[in-house]
């Protein structure tokens, strides 16, 4: 199961940075700052992506600083990974840098708790794809594979059965391709009825953009 995840995220991040910003060999950041409620898995996230930057030819970053968000900054790295992060974790200029980086050809990664982050920065919904709107106990449930050519979900089958902890959600762009859906029959406290997304990625704004609801 953990192994599954591992290459999950490891084929996410090669398609949505290596693919954005030809550089070699690709930078990545990853971003893990909290306003809100703070995620025990921080801590092992950044030190998984280390691990596979390390294994699989890319560097790896991480910071909890919003300073990174400056556009001078920002254009060394391929892809920026928000990791979990909670509430207003960027001021406006940082925010502005962010777009101009995105609107550059950038690429965006969003892990769980990223949708539970800017609620205030409608540019910032569109781009994570939705927003967070609450979540049941953790408890094990089934996704749906919907897209079998996706290099992320390609190797899946067509379903996994996972425990986490299953966010449902709001303001959802109909602008997403979504990857993965959560079978609501599965388990209990779905509340975005038969098509509740998972996972999903998208182009926007010039730069490109992928979600997964796993990694709590």
């Amino acid at each position: 199961m953990k192994k599954l995840f591992i290459a999950f995220l490891t084929l996410t991040i090669f398609f949505i940075g290596i693919s954005c910003k030809k550089q070699a060999p690709p930078r990545i950041l990853v971003f893990s700052k909290t306003a809100k409620y703070r995620h025990l898995a921080i801590e092992a996230g950044k030190t998984a992506i280390l691990k596979l930057g390390m294994e699989n030819g890319f560097q790896v970053d991480t910071t909890e600083s919003a300073d990174y968000f400056e556009e001078s900054t920002l254009q060394q790295y391929a892809a920026v990974i928000f990791l979990n992060t909670t509430g207003d974790v960027l001021d406006y200029p940082q925010q502005a840098s962010f777009e101009r980086y995105i609107q550059a050809g950038g690429g965006f990664v969003g892990i769980h708790a990223a949708t539970d982050t800017e609620y205030d920065w409608k540019w910032y919904n569109k781009l994570v794809g939705a927003y967070f709107e609450g979540h049941p106990k953790i408890q094990t449930a089934t996704l749906n594979r919907l897209d079998q050519t996706h290099p992320s979900t390609s190797f899946l089958e067509e379903t996994w059965v996972k425990k986490d902890e299953w966010y449902n959600f709001k303001n959802i762009n109909p602008a997403i391709n979504v990857l993965l859906a959560i079978d609501e029959t599965s388990y209990e406290g779905g509340t975005n009825g038969e098509s509740h997304p998972m996972a999903w990625y998208h182009d926007y704004d010039g730069g490109r953009a992928f979600y997964t609801g796993l990694g709590h």
